[in-house]
């Protein structure tokens, strides 16, 4: 069972970091657009949106697809979407075809969360699948600093289009292993398309995926101004700014397992406890949202910014755990991509807003505004608990 159990575990982490590594690279080139295109860096900015809103806007179609089709078919072929998607954005000849290749790119990661987490769901045990999740988790954080050494590195040394390409081969070789050796239950496409309009109504679901879009701002609004921050309000440099990041990413990571194993061996009721946890990580980063606004040293924003990552992005691990307590375990791959489109819709209002409040009144208003929504997912996850639980057995329904 162990055997078993870590095999389906690594193949599924390793598919996700491969898919995070052709996804990232869009952020790791951005210097590298720049230049090439002679971009402003509002142009830059929209190369992120519409990487982003690729991904927001095929998230529910190929979520409905993973829960038709099974994930044994729509994760090879994801990867397959991400590196051709790779390759075109290297090949892109012109500020336009580029916008339309990130798109593209964009919009095949949308496989990886539904079909990552449904495999998980289906073919681990109830009392491992938190465990499972937040190993899996890791495979985004560890992609996406792999991708900026991959882009940079090559950059110096060929193009910044040869890490795109060596992205691309990667998927191709991860693909082709993936269907090989996945053997999970939900291979045969026997399913049926999730219905969105009985998820619309399932209470606990609909607080929490409420609750997702202030997760999700607090997440992509961190790791987008933690460079920038520590360098202009801290008054570091670009460089230590960068250790902090990786401080973030590292601290995060760890934050993704422990929190995935105490979701698993804490005592309780799984909606309960799962949701508890939650709840616990989000007023804690509201927290620590305030203590990073009064970081005026090096030492104490490399600590704060530490500990907020274990929390801000320790917790999408959870989050899905605690989806998998409310939703039929036949709509994990629908309900998954709905929580998912919930933390993106956060990305793309939060940010600017931010921006907007640092250049207007400064950082300190800025890092509060993320608390304060914070404190508003934690009440938000109060209401998971407290609405009246869904009648069908959940995927995480204890044997």
């Amino acid at each position: 069972m162990d055997r078993g159990y870590w095999r389906l575990v690594s193949l599924v982490t390793l598919w996700q970091v491969a898919a995070s590594v052709c996804y990232y690279t869009v952020f790791a080139a951005t210097p590298f657009f720049r230049d090439a295109f002679g971009l402003s860096r509002f142009a830059v900015g929209l190369v992120v949106t519409g990487l982003t809103l690729g991904y927001a806007v095929f998230l529910l179609p190929l979520g409905a697809a993973t829960d038709r089709y099974g994930e044994g078919r729509a994760l090879p072929l994801g990867l397959l979407g991400l590196a051709v998607g790779v390759v075109l954005v290297a090949a892109a000849p012109s500020y336009p075809l580029l916008l339309g290749a990130v798109f593209v790119l964009g919009s095949t990661y949308g496989t990886a969360i539904p079909g990552t987490n449904k495999a998980v769901f289906d073919n681990v045990d109830p009392g491992r699948q938190n465990t499972a999740i937040g190993v899996k988790q890791v495979g985004v954080t560890a992609g996406s600093g792999a991708s900026a050494l991959l882009v940079t590195r090559l950059a110096d040394d060929f193009s910044w289009q040869a890490g795109f390409l060596v992205a691309g081969a990667v998927a191709v070789v991860v693909a082709a292993a993936f269907s090989v050796l996945y053997e999970g239950a939900g291979e045969g496409g026997t399913g049926s398309y999730p219905d969105f309009r009985r998820l619309a109504s399932n209470r606990p679901y609909r607080a929490l995926t409420a609750a997702g879009v202030f997760l999700g701002a607090a997440l992509f609004t961190t790791t987008g101004y933690t460079i920038l921050y520590v360098e202009e309000a801290v008054g570091a440099s670009v460089a230590f700014g960068g250790v902090v990041f990786a401080l973030v990413q590292l601290f995060g990571s760890a934050g993704r397992v422990l929190s995935g194993w105490l979701a698993d061996v804490l005592p309780g009721e799984p909606r309960v406890r799962i949701t508890a946890l939650l709840a616990a990580q989000t007023l804690a980063s509201a927290a620590l949202f305030v203590v990073v606004a009064t970081t005026t040293t090096r030492v104490a924003s490399a600590v704060a910014f530490a500990a907020l990552g274990f929390f801000v992005l320790g917790y999408t691990g959870v989050y899905y755990s605690c989806m998998a307590t409310v939703v039929p375990a036949d709509e994990m791959g629908g309900a998954t991509a709905g929580g998912q489109l919930a933390l993106i819709t956060g990305a793309l209002v939060a940010p600017p807003a931010f921006g907007r409040l640092a250049d207007a009144v400064g950082y300190r208003a800025g890092w509060l505004f993320l608390a304060a929504g914070s404190v508003v997912a934690g009440l938000l996850l109060v209401g998971v608990v407290r609405a009246d639980p869904p009648v069908d057995r959940t995927a995480a329904a204890s044997e």
